[in-house]
């Protein structure tokens, strides 16, 4: 739903802005991130806002954004320090929501008209050291209805379609197998029909490519309600017995790559429904600098490594495995569209010798992946909405009405309509997150 058309006043909070503005970002330290300085998120976070690392915490997400759950601050005008913070260490009290509700005009025309004065975008780093949850996040309508029936679990009433874009190699399961792997793994693996019984399984190999797409989810969704609503004193046993076949099958040095993923996700969450599930969806491997992204209602899981992840500015996800966080097994299985497909890998398009752009099929957001050599200047031209940059590694310069010296760590705000030139002599490596160039 388009927000009304927003009036644009520029308050003093304006007076002397230079046009980038230093922000402080939020750390999140699930029990799946990578521990200490091993941790992307964790050497962002300790640079970007002088924080201690504890090399025996878990360094989960970084986020760059206005979501409540994590919003990021503006740090007072002054020169870098070496804790990260301008001004030796002061920062103002001040959210990046509540500066930019005081100078709306940073959002441009565009983006006032459609979203108000709500950044539609939320920026994060990942660090993942072991599976994230089988999950799925819901469209706008159902948002609304989780929002105000359950407001403490689900915080927000926003969809939440995203994009991961990864730094290392990075593995998640994503969407449904095809039919035909599907019938491979109903006849492969003895416990799933044990799990659900012999006429779900027999609906799956009764199938065929001339039944319509509707009869195959109707089949596919009964299957996978019924497994992950069994009882989990039967889950418990046929993962036991599960995990002693693949044990057997691994002497013989016979494993698929998903059978080796299962063993590896049954060591993180033993007993856990999920170990099961995971022979339904697609195993993606990404390269760095390759993305995959998630519409609504499309069920996935992140396994390892780190990306830059980007979505609408939301928090709402419905779990159903691989977690010991709130589970809502009805909803998700409820929600899923139970489409039968590889998820698009994204290689970028190339904008200049030096930045890819990744564009999703979503209006809030895209991101670019700008690495620059040493003695290499690149612009990023104006855009008619508001961007964030996080540098990833190196140093260099930002310049709009003035320079700005950047660093690893770095966090900037830069308002619509900004042009900006970046320069370097020994190495820069950053990410942008904008509103989509299409949307324009």
């Amino acid at each position: 739903m388009e927000a009304e058309a927003v009036s644009i006043s520029v308050s003093t909070t304006m007076e002397g802005f230079n046009g980038l503005l230093r922000l402080t970002g939020c750390v999140k330290n699930y029990d799946w991130g990578r521990n200490g300085k091993e941790s992307c998120v964790a050497r962002l976070y300790g640079l970007n806002t002088g924080g201690k690392i504890y090399e025996d915490q878990p360094y989960a997400e970084f986020w760059m954004g206005t979501h409540d759950s994590g919003p990021s601050y503006v740090v007072e005008e002054g020169r870098r320090t070496t804790n990260g913070f301008a001004n030796g260490g002061e920062r103002e009290k001040l959210t990046l929501q509540d500066w930019i509700e005081k100078n709306p005009s940073v959002l441009g025309q565009t983006v006032l008209h459609k979203w108000g004065t709500h950044l539609p975008f939320l920026f994060k780093v990942l660090s993942v050291a072991k599976a994230l949850s089988i999950q799925a996040h819901p469209d706008k309508d159902l948002a609304t209805l989780l929002h105000k029936e359950q407001p403490l679990v689900y915080k927000d009433d926003n969809h939440k379609p995203e994009m991961a874009l990864a730094l290392t190699e990075f593995e998640a399961l994503c969407g449904f197998t095809s039919l035909e792997e599907l019938k491979v793994i109903v006849q492969t693996v003895p416990e799933i029909v044990e799990v659900v019984g012999d006429a779900p399984a027999k609906r799956v190999l009764d199938l065929n490519e001339d039944d319509g797409e509707e009869k195959v989810k109707l089949v596919l969704r009964k299957l996978f309600t019924e497994m992950m609503s069994a009882n989990k004193d039967v889950i418990t046993e046929v993962i036991a017995k599960l995990i002693s076949r693949l044990h057997i099958k691994n002497k013989a040095g016979q494993l698929t790559d998903k059978e080796q993923l299962v063993l590896r996700l049954e060591k993180q969450y033993p007993t856990d429904v999920g170990v099961l599930a995971a022979f339904l969806f697609n195993y993606v491997k990404l390269n760095p600098g390759e993305a995959l992204y998630l519409g609504a209602n499309e069920p996935h899981a992140y396994v390892y490594g780190e990306c830059v992840e980007c979505m609408a500015t939301s928090d709402n996800v419905v779990r159903a495995g691989l977690t010991p966080k709130h589970r809502d097994v009805t909803t998700l299985c409820s929600m899923l569209t139970y489409r039968q497909r590889y998820p698009e890998i994204l290689q970028g398009t190339k904008l200049n010798p030096f930045t890819m752009r990744y564009l999703p099929p979503f209006d809030e957001f895209e991101v670019d992946r700008c690495i620059l050599p040493q003695q290499s200047t690149v612009v990023f031209p104006s855009s008619s909405g508001p961007s964030i940059f996080v540098v990833m590694g190196g140093e260099g310069t930002m310049t709009t009405s003035a320079e700005e010296t950047v660093a690893e760590g770095d966090v900037l705000f830069a308002p619509a309509n900004t042009n900006i030139t970046i320069a370097t002599s020994s190495g820069l490596h950053l990410y942008r997150a904008g509103v989509n160039s299409r949307f324009f």
